[in-house]
């Protein structure tokens, strides 16, 4: 994302949805300012001195300090392999940070240890329209966030009665945004005709809801955004009948989310097939990029990034760069720049085609297309 080539003009974020804010926004420029990485830090480790028995001691006394000392090591030892296993030592354990579980190469089926800890929470029926797609809530206590968690899911027609197993497209909001604003610009009548017209596959659609502020759905200090991320897909994955498999799950996001789906796919290859970013910006995500290369190569990603021309908030000339890095990674990755400003009728215009790449992505395998 650059600087706004219009510094002087009051740009309202996504419409009635609020006031859009950026970091290091303010008079008469907008300067560009991630938050700084956080690294923690700890004192030097120092290694006990073991002090050699002057020449005077009695070899007695000698062999008892040395049987001493060997008994105090050996319990130290026992000691620290057991906080090991408790996964208390470490920088995850003592800063009181969960450890984001490996995820083995193409599947994710079994709880892990960390996902286990999290109490199921209850879906409540919030609508159902006339084709049978129903609109649910669910709320739960996030150890990502250190309080409450949310997201609403989009359940396609005929859920109730069946026995399939569907894949997931898991949505991030903008800044400030509610996790209903899809719902606004027409997700669910867009899912209901493209399922019941077979032009995708029935899908489960995920809507989290964000944070106050621009939080970058990064994980920054203590309030884990992109932990909580991952810890409703953990949840939705338990929960309901998924197809537990990269290949059958998309995370998408428009603004500030379109930066957070984009971060959650580079900075977790194992775990989304497919990525959108609807005028997003991409800063700060070329090392992880460049790290997934091996990755991408292998087992493939689907990606699509697209821009408005009249965007003064993200820059559209950055879609089609980034694009392409993605295709020299091993993606299949496409871009577009579109007419239209920062808002949700540019949403809108192209939710449909956007709804419409995730669900055929989900029918062919990223590694298989990656191949040709």
């Amino acid at each position: 994302m650059t600087a706004m080539r219009n510094p002087s003009r009051t740009q309202m974020w996504m419409e009635s949805l609020g006031d859009w804010s950026w970091p290091g926004q303010g008079g008469a420029a907008a300067a560009e300012m991630l938050p700084p990485a956080w690294v923690p830090v700890f004192p030097p480790r120092r290694e006990a001195a073991i002090a050699i028995p002057a020449s005077r001691v009695s070899q007695r006394r000698a062999r008892a300090r040395r049987l001493l000392i060997a008994v105090l090591l050996s319990a130290l030892t026992l000691v620290c392999a057991a906080l090991a296993l408790d996964g208390r030592l470490g920088v995850e354990g003592l800063l009181g940070v969960a450890r984001v579980p490996a995820a083995p190469p193409q599947v994710l089926t079994s709880p892990s240890a960390y996902e286990s800890l999290l109490t199921l929470p209850t879906l409540k029926k919030v609508s159902e329209d006339t084709l049978g797609s129903t609109i649910a809530s669910a709320g739960y206590t996030s150890p990502a966030l250190h309080g409450e968690g949310a997201f609403l899911t989009y359940l396609p027609p005929g859920y109730d009665s069946s026995s399939t197993r569907y894949p997931v497209i898991y949505m991030l909001t903008g800044t400030d945004q509610p996790d209903t604003a899809f719902l606004e610009i027409g997700l669910q009548n867009t899912l209901d005709e493209l399922i019941s017209s077979h032009e995708i596959p029935p899908v489960i659609a995920v809507m989290i809801q964000g944070g106050p502020g621009s939080n970058l759905w990064r994980n920054q200090g203590t309030v884990h955004y992109e932990r909580y991320v991952l810890e409703v897909q953990e949840l939705v994955d338990r929960m309901l009948p998924t197809v537990p498999k990269r290949d059958a799950r998309a995370i998408v996001g428009d603004s500030m989310g379109g930066y957070g789906a984009m971060n959650a796919a580079l900075s977790n290859p194992y775990r989304f097939g497919v990525v959108e970013s609807w005028l997003g910006f991409f800063n700060g995500l070329d090392a992880d990029l460049h790290t997934d290369r091996p990755i991408f190569s292998k087992l493939g990603l689907h990606a699509f990034v697209y821009g408005g021309e009249s965007d003064h908030i993200a820059n559209p000339e950055e879609d089609a760069p980034f694009a392409a890095a993605l295709r020299s990674a091993g993606a299949v990755a496409h871009s577009a720049v579109y007419p239209g400003e920062h808002s949700l009728a540019t949403l809108e215009a192209h939710i449909r085609s956007m709804l419409t790449f995730a669900g055929r992505a989900f029918e062919k395998p990223a590694h298989t297309a990656a191949a040709h």
